[in-house]
């Protein structure tokens, strides 16, 4: 598809709709940005509202975001490289680069005394099911045996950054199902011990130079956080509510499941590169084999499942198309059968917790973005905008009103 072939025109107007609706509706967001683009190019973006509660600025279209878990996308990326320069084998014992997994055990339980009931567990992590959330890891707002680890034992949160907050134990024996969590925050680290950098400057030299995205980073330049959105918080009753976030600037560990920031334009050049067999607009990221290998099935049997909200602030109940059956690959989504939306079989997508929505639909060429900066996940108001906003660009393309 070229970027003259796309209805650009039918579209914008429906887009721009959307997000004026979704700041106006009751309850509704306070800012938001939305992207669409083919393989050619950028061919809808869009602003609406204001980019900080209460305050006059302008949501506008080069507004940084913390971009959370659509950061895993990035870091399997990196981790795709390493495999094409025979540097990661998948399915090789990721102890074997990142000695400390080999020491991590499995939590059976909590004893009468309140103790963490642990054991070894009956096979090896590998880098594939750490890029696939089936290692075993998981996160505490959606699993409860992570909340009373937190709540009773002091673990400390991913949001931390910090070593402590990576070892947690394993919910499950490597391999026995599918649970999302922190397994790409180790994917990162081991990115980190295969090339000896950090993280951030494996991504800068190997992913944003050639895609030409100057605005993502582990941490905020002055530019930077001259642009950034303000957090908001759902309030029980429907309003939103100012909330104070940042995450560390000068982390111990550059999360690769969920610290970078960035703009929306920027996850366009990313999105396209995947679009594009690997090409990005200054240099080849992927081999365009890399790419299928990587928009396939991955699981061995496991299906992705609903997320509980384990902890309300954080997180509701969440899914994608409930009903449909998904898949993962390397490192996204997989929608099995054709979405309500129009995104067909095969696609790939996924998010970021606060409620930053993507998706690439390699069949026909396009993908999209939608972010705002509101917690908890799964919110209506945001979630239901961007579903309308797939939903146009898919009407746009078929010809649809």
């Amino acid at each position: 598809m070229t970027g003259s072939a796309f209805p650009a025109a039918a579209f914008a107007t429906a887009a721009d709709s959307i997000l004026r609706d979704t700041v106006a509706a009751d309850p509704g967001v306070s800012g938001v940005v939305a992207m669409a683009t083919n393989r050619s190019g950028t061919v809808y973006e869009g602003a609406a509202g204001t980019r900080r509660l209460g305050e006059e600025a302008p949501m506008t279209t080069d507004t940084v975001f913390a971009l959370f878990s659509t950061t895993k996308a990035v870091t399997g990326t990196a981790a795709l490289q390493l495999v094409e320069e025979g540097r990661l084998d998948l399915d090789a014992p990721a102890k074997d680069y990142l000695p400390e997994l080999g020491r991590i055990q499995v939590i059976e339980g909590f004893g009468e005394d309140g103790a963490p009931r642990l054991r070894a567990p009956k096979r090896d992590i590998t880098t594939r099911m750490l890029l696939t959330h089936t290692a075993g890891f998981g996160y505490d707002f959606f699993n409860a045996t992570y909340a009373r680890l937190a709540a009773e034992h002091g673990q400390p949160s991913v949001i931390t950054a910090s070593k402590a907050a990576l070892a947690t134990p394993l919910l499950f024996d490597p391999g026995a199902r599918w649970e999302y969590g922190s397994n790409i925050d180790w994917c990162g680290q081991v990115v980190e011990a295969i090339t000896g950098e950090r993280l951030g400057d494996v991504f800068r030299a190997r992913i944003f130079e050639p895609l030409g995205m100057r605005d993502t980073a582990f941490s905020l330049s002055e530019a930077m956080r001259a642009r950034v959105a303000g957090m908001q918080a759902r309030q029980a009753e429907g309003p939103l509510a100012a909330m104070p976030f940042e995450l560390p600037q000068e982390p111990e560990v550059q999360m690769g499941g969920h610290g970078l920031y960035g703009t929306v334009g920027d996850y366009m050049r990313f999105i396209r590169m995947w679009l594009n067999d690997g090409e990005g607009e200054a240099g080849r990221v992927l081999k365009p084999e890399t790419i299928r290998m990587a928009e396939r099935n991955h699981l061995d049997g496991q299906r992705v499942t609903m997320l509980p909200g384990v902890i309300p602030a954080l997180s509701n109940d969440a899914e994608f198309f409930p009903g449909l059956p998904k898949s993962w690959g390397l490192t996204f989504m997989i929608n099995d059968a054709e979405a309500p939306t129009g995104r067909p079989a095969g696609a790939l997508g996924w998010a970021g917790l606060a409620n930053l929505f993507y998706w690439i639909d390699r069949q026909n060429g396009v993908g999209g973005f939608w972010a705002t900066q509101i917690l908890p996940f799964g919110d209506p108001a945001s979630f239901g905008g961007y579903l309308a906003f797939e939903t146009a660009l898919y009407r746009a393309l078929h010809g649809g009103a």
